[in-house]
Order: structure tokens, then C-alpha cells, then sequence
């Protein structure tokens, strides 16, 4: 009964075996092959199917950028300010041989050279640019890693300063003269605000002024029409009387010289439109020679008339 599962038994192994041997790489994955303790290749993304029991898989990489988050380090300025700063670092892995081969552990060898060069780098700049100079700070630890990992098959992408801890003293110190800075703002937007509401009110004042003026001129000007409107007015009702008057006079005059009336009479209409002329108001009038024999007939017809 044995003797006759052991071809059964020997199948079932070397199926196993066969699947063992095939390797699928995933994407953004790398791994890397020894065969008999040495280095034989590096697969990529795809099928693969290694030697049994002589190609063993060493390492799987994974080739995707990645975050390493360090816990602060104290470090210390040039002014002797003691400070904690704590930084991000984002790498990918490009040569995954050299990852493999060049480090013991990548990570811890990161960290410890990020704190080597953050010292270097904070050792020469004071506080104040410290705190201000995150930028310049970030570029230079960048640098500085891409060229010490690159031997690791390691690029550095980019370093972030998370985080800025001076100490307690500092940073009383700086809260109040934060505060000191907020209240200088603050008294200087009202000291503006305070300079444009009077501007505002000149302004609107003279705005004021201005259009009263123009009110005033325009109803100065109004009057001075309106005055010299009514006395052409007068003037010309006054001259169209006059006009109907004389017309009056004149027409007079013509129909008693159509009616026959003799120089006697017209003369003495004459001295009636002199009388009407005068209007009670006249201290002298003086006549023509011809008119004053009429005159003082007229007057003496008046009397016998009475």
C-alpha cells in the first residue's frame, strides 16, 4: 500500500514545487534574487520563474515614494538657543540592489544622518533665522541626504521642517512680543481708520459747502431773471399803454377832422392830451405860441360853461 502512494505522493511534490518556483511581481515592486547566496538579478513588474532550491527571493522592494516621520532632535543655534525640531523626510527607492546590499538598515541610517545634518546646518544660522528660514533649511537638508543615500539606491525627494520647538523662555518672550506687535497693529488701523472718518468729513463738509454755494448762486441768478423779467414786463406794459393812448388820441383826432371840426378844436384836443401828458404831476408845461390864444379860450369856454 505504500509502495503504491509514493509515485501519487512524488506528483503532488513536484507540482508543489513547479508553483513554487513561479513568481508574479506586482507594480511599484521589485525583487532581488540570490542564487546560492549571490546576487543573480533584479525582477521587475511580471511573470518570472525561479531555479528550485538554488534562486531564493532576498528582498522585496517597494519602489513607491515614501514618508519617514523622525521624532524632534534637539539641536543648537549659533547663538547657543537650544531648539527641538522635528523633520519629514520623502524618499523612493531607485536602485533596489544598492538597497539591498548597501545598508544594514536604510531607515535608522536615514535618520541618524538627517540629525547629523540638521546640526550641521542650525549650527550656523541664529535663532531668528532659524525660525525664518525654513526654506533655505529645507533645501539644504535635501541635498545633503540625495547625495549620502544615493550610494543606497535611495533619492530623497524633498525635506519638511515639521515642526520648530524653541524654549519656554523664548518663547514667552516671543508671545509677548507678539502681542506687543498685535497692539501696535492695532492702534495703527485705528489711528487710520480714525484719519479717514475726518477726511470723509472734510471731505463731505466742503461737498456741503459747495453745492450750498451753487444753491445759492443759482437761486441768486433765479431772482435776478425773475426781477428783470417783471420790470421788461412793466416796461413793456407801460409803453403799450402809453401806445393805446396816443392811438386813442390819434384816432380821436382823425374822426373830428373827418367830422368837419375846425383848427380851434383840434387844437384844443391837443391841449387835452398835453393835460392827460402832464397827469396832475407836470410843475411847467411849456406850450407853442399858436396853442397859448387857444389855451385861454378854452379856458374861458370852460367857465362860461359851468
Amino acid at each position: 500500500m505504500g509502495f503504491v502512494l509514493l509515485p501519487f505522493i512524488f506528483i503532488v511534490l513536484v507540482i508543489w514545487i513547479f508553483f513554487s518556483c513561479i513568481k508574479i511581481v506586482p507594480q511599484a515592486q521589485a525583487y532581488v534574487v540570490e542564487r546560492l547566496g549571490a546576487y543573480q538579478s533584479t525582477w521587475s513588474v511580471g511573470f518570472h520563474i525561479k531555479v528550485p532550491f538554488i534562486d531564493k527571493v532576498a528582498r522585496r522592494v517597494n519602489l513607491k515614494e515614501q514618508v519617514a516621520d523622525f521624532p524632534p532632535q534637539p539641536v543648537i543655534t549659533k547663538d547657543n538657543a537650544s531648539v527641538r525640531i522635528d523633520t519629514v523626510v520623502f524618499y523612493q527607492i531607485t536602485d533596489p540592489k544598492l538597497f539591498t546590499y548597501g545598508v544594514e538598515n536604510p531607515m535608522m541610517a536615514i535618520e541618524n544622518l538627517t540629525a547629523t545634518t540638521l546640526r550641521n546646518i542650525i549650527g550656523d544660522l541664529e535663532l531668528d533665522q532659524t525660525l525664518t528660514s525654513r526654506e533655505i533649511i529645507n533645501t539644504k537638508m535635501r541635498a545633503a541626504l540625495d547625495i549620502a543615500t544615493d550610494p543606497w539606491g535611495i533619492k530623497v525627494n524633498r525635506v519638511e521642517l515639521k515642526n520648530i520647538i524653541p524654549p519656554a523662555e523664548i518663547q514667552n518672550a516671543m508671545e509677548k512680543q507678539m502681542k506687543a506687535e498685535r497692539e501696535r497693529r492695532e492702534a495703527v488701523t485705528r489711528a487710520e481708520g480714525e484719519k479717514k472718518a475726518r477726511i470723509l468729513e472734510a471731505e463731505g463738509e466742503k461737498e456741503s459747502a459747495i453745492l450750498r454755494a451753487e444753491a445759492e448762486k443759482k437761486s441768486a441768478i433765479l431772482r435776478a431773471e425773475a426781477q428783470k423779467e417783471k420790470m421788461i414786463r412793466e416796461a413793456e406794459g407801460e409803453a403799450e399803454a402809453i401806445l393805446k393812448v396816443q392811438q386813442a388820441n390819434a384816432d380821436g383826432i382823425r374822426m373830428l377832422k373827418e367830422a368837419g371840426a375846425d383848427d380851434a378844436v383840434l387844437k384844443l384836443k391837443s391841449l387835452e392830451a398835453f393835460e392827460k401828458v402832464a397827469d396832475g404831476q407836470a410843475t411847467t408845461i411849456l406850450l407853442p405860441a399858436e396853442l397859448q390864444g387857444i389855451a385861454s379860450l378854452g379856458a374861458a369856454l370852460k367857465e362860461g360853461i359851468k
